[in-house]
């Protein structure tokens, strides 16, 4: 593995996903410079509280670090647009949190700053880096599943199933018009993309909002973490969950679902793609396992080693066979594949992380869903 010590980087975002990512980058080697939390003083607090050396005043300081050369955006969905370009502009590399932007106008723009920057510039779709996802997208690019038919699945939550339940996701000035769809199905869309070499070109959607108020606490509250102390009751505009039909452009279909109100899912994230010769399924609460099914013979039940996967799968992959890769592993996973493009200069060919062209495609699907689900009709995503 390549050595990333001479690489500085900084987390912008001090909440549960962005302390996800500063583990990740220590685990990788790479020299983790500081943090910029939402404040000074909540910045100052979370560093010490995990470890980092630095806590910066604000954007100007941490890009004025010349130390830093990768700079992780955590932060809500508003604020990835105008930090994003600020990033860029000072000639870091940026790795951004999904979804890449508001809108996917804000999304085009990111993606022709990103281009003429040079830098390296990757959206954390992590998933894909679980070692059987991989390894699915090389079975599907030597063929053997034959021509996609048919893709379905789900992610379904239950972290927001009751009114009590906060995050600043659930308002749509800091997360954006669709909740459901574009926090956790962006993720489905993306890893189902990846897999099949597909991107949808039409949509059918329907959104449902299932609790109309909810108790805001006064206080921050971080993701997943349970509300506590005084709140106020406030009305909520965003999906909890929704559903989606889907058009590819070889004839293919697709059906998913969304919810973050499913009690007793903590975090199933389900595809299931069915091709002309064979069938692959994949469950994110068993990532070792990749289901293979067969018509004229007896199913299979690949299970993650290096031996038995391809050489995607191979390269994706960090610990022995049986030692289950999961949550964790698939940020370093990541975070190794994109940092080795950083170390050589750029994207290199056969790379597989998820672009920020990939980021765009993410955000015109999502302005369709809504326009979808608010016209009642099927979008084509050129139109949006």
């Amino acid at each position: 593995m390549t050595n990333f010590a001479s690489i500085g980087a900084a987390v912008i975002g001090t909440g549960f996903i962005g302390t996800v990512h500063a583990q990740a980058l220590r685990r990788l080697g790479v020299q983790l410079r500081g943090v910029l939390g939402s404040s000074p003083e909540r910045g100052s607090e979370r560093a010490a509280a995990i470890g980092v050396p630095h806590a910066y005043a604000d954007l100007d300081a941490l890009l004025a670090d010349d130390s830093v050369d990768v700079v992780h955006v955590t932060s809500p969905n508003h604020a990835h647009y105008p930090q994003v370009k600020a990033i860029l502009a000072a000639g870091k590399h940026v790795i951004c949190e999904k979804p890449l932007a508001m809108t996917s106008a804000q999304s085009a723009d990111m993606v022709g700053i990103a281009r003429a920057s040079g830098k390296v510039a990757a959206v954390c779709y992590n998933i894909r880096f679980y070692p059987l996802n991989q390894q699915a997208r090389g079975m599907v690019e030597a063929g053997e599943i034959g021509d996609i038919r048919f893709v379905s699945g789900h992610y379904h939550q239950d972290w927001l199933a009751k009114p009590t339940d906060w995050n600043w996701r659930l308002q749509s000035e800091m997360g954006g018009a669709l909740r459901s769809v574009g926090d956790i199905g962006t993720h489905w869309i993306d890893l189902t993309s990846f897999i099949t070499g597909l991107k949808a070109e039409a949509v059918m959607a329907e959104l449902a909002t299932f609790l109309s108020e909810r108790a805001k606490p006064v206080g921050p509250v971080e993701t997943f973490s349970s509300a506590a102390g005084a709140t106020e009751t406030v009305p909520i505009d965003t999906d909890d969950a929704a559903m989606i039909l889907l058009r590819y452009p070889n004839g293919a279909r697709g059906v998913m679902s969304t919810s973050q109100v499913n009690m007793g899912r903590k975090n199933s994230l389900q595809w299931d793609i069915a091709g002309a010769g064979a069938s692959l399924a994949w469950d994110s609460e068993t990532p070792d396992h990749l289901f293979v099914g067969h018509r004229d013979r007896a199913n299979e039940t690949l299970m993650r080693d290096f031996i038995l996967m391809n050489a995607r799968g191979v390269a994706a992959a960090s610990l022995p066979p049986g030692h289950v890769e999961g949550f964790a592993d698939s940020f370093f996973n990541f975070f190794r594949a994109v940092y080795a493009d950083v170390a050589a200069g750029g994207r290199q060919d056969g790379s597989t992380w998820a672009s920020f062209e990939d980021g765009h495609y993410e955000m015109q699907l999502c302005d369709a869903v809504l326009r979808s689900a608010q016209e009642g009709r099927w979008v084509r995503l050129d139109e949006v």
